[in-house]
């Protein structure tokens, strides 16, 4: 699939643009703070629904000049071509309201857009994949599973809901000091529909990183001249309160038994109950879910060893990559995707300055082949040459072509 038009009214920086795009490398060139990752990021958008920079959509909205009239919202359309059909879809990001959205000139819900564009987006802060917390791990592979399943955004939502409300109630008890009857009984109410939903969402996860792991490694291997082999697991909290070992790539295999315990919703969500039951005081005396979907982590390994705190900074960076290139050669092999053609569109948001000589080129060879893929860069130089396509300058969130670059 590719982009072939983009259209952005009041997006970021953005007053009005109108842009048509074409397979292959566009390279979007002009100095920081002047809309190329704006413009990146309006495209990952249309494909998520979320921003990997701002936490609130109202974020996404210009910003009036001192003394102009604040927009109220923004408005975001894409024509995007599968094999030779293409689909028009439409985004209004509205402003403390719900956001609205069209399909081929169509009113729709904003949740069916997700699966009409595939992105995946490489971006300086991918080092936080390998060295950072949890949570960007977990995200990771909920946007993965959503890209694969989109109904799976509806099991997510809610999975959060009930998270919070739980998390709620926990707190409620514990000011209570001793919890009231009817406390207990919503609580274990809420056991049974968190366990319901996270079941599902962990078995996503699981489907996620067992199709990931091979391309990981491959990938790895690519871009990297570390001999240690990359590998992958999900570190369940669950499995970790029920007494199973942490993730160990030397005993694990090309499928650790704790993931294919997991990969059943059914009875993983019999073991949840199970678990919040066992871990009731506790969780009343901290105020907080402490077993479940919201815990888990996705394991690194370079050889025998965790990457975060034993990898050097460039087979952090590599390992980062990989993931990203991961992504891309899964969904690309997807074919059950929308129109038969999963192969997402790549966002790089200036990636290559970041990188050295051997990783740039190693990089570069594997996007050069990709169907569309979108570079961001301070300079002509930042962009390797093996990246033949279109240049673009970007000059105060205002487009223009460069002449000579390739059609």
């Amino acid at each position: 699939m590719h982009v072939s038009d983009l259209s952005l009214e009041d997006f970021r920086s953005y007053r009005r643009l109108v842009v048509s795009l074409e397979p292959g490398v566009t390279a979007l060139i002009g100095p920081n703070g002047q809309g190329k990752t704006n413009l990146i990021e309006a495209v990952d958008y249309l494909s998520g629904l979320s921003s990997h920079r701002a936490g609130a959509d109202t974020a996404l909205v210009r910003r009036a000049e001192p003394g102009g009239e604040q927009p109220g919202g923004a408005v975001l359309r894409a024509r995007v071509v599968h094999g030779r059909r293409p689909t028009v879809m439409e985004l209004e990001i509205i402003a403390g309201r719900a956001n609205r959205a069209r399909l081929n000139r169509g009113s729709v819900r904003p949740r069916d857009l997700l699966g009409v564009l595939r992105t995946v987006l490489f971006s300086p802060e991918d080092l936080a994949l390998v060295r950072e917390e949890p949570a960007g791990r977990r995200r990771l592979l909920d946007d993965l599973a959503v890209t694969l399943r989109p109904a799976l955004a509806g099991v997510r939502a809610e999975h959060d809901k009930i998270l919070a409300q739980r998390a709620g109630l926990l707190r409620s008890a514990r000011a209570a000091r001793t919890p009231t009857a009817s406390m207990l009984t919503t609580l274990e109410v809420w056991d049974a529909q968190l366990a319901a939903a996270a079941s599902r969402l962990i078995a996503a996860r699981i489907d996620v990183v067992e199709r990931l792991r091979p391309w990981v490694a491959g990938a790895y291997g690519a871009v990297s001249a570390d001999p240690s082999p990359a590998f992958i697991a999900y570190r369940s909290s669950l499995a970790l309160h029920e007494g199973a070992p942490e993730p160990d790539p030397r005993t694990g295999g090309d499928r650790p038994e704790v993931e294919a315990g997991l990969a059943d919703a059914g009875a993983t969500a019999a073991r949840l109950e199970a678990a919040m039951g066992a871990l009731r005081a506790r969780e009343i005396d901290r105020g907080a879910n402490l077993v479940g979907a919201h815990r888990d982590d996705l394991s690194l390994f370079l050889g025998p060893l965790p990457a975060r705190g034993f990898a050097s900074h460039g087979e952090q960076w590599s390992l980062a990559l990989a993931l990203r290139l991961a992504s891309y050669e899964m969904l690309r092999h997807d074919v059950d995707a929308y129109g038969g053609d999963g192969e997402p569109v790549l966002l790089l948001d200036d990636v290559f300055s970041s990188l050295d000589d051997a990783r740039r080129r190693a990089l570069a060879h594997l996007v050069a082949g990709a169907q569309q893929a979108l570079v961001t860069a301070a300079s002509e130089h930042d962009v390797p040459g093996e990246l033949a396509g279109a240049r673009w300058r970007v000059d105060g969130s205002e487009l223009s072509r460069e002449p000579g670059a390739e059609p």
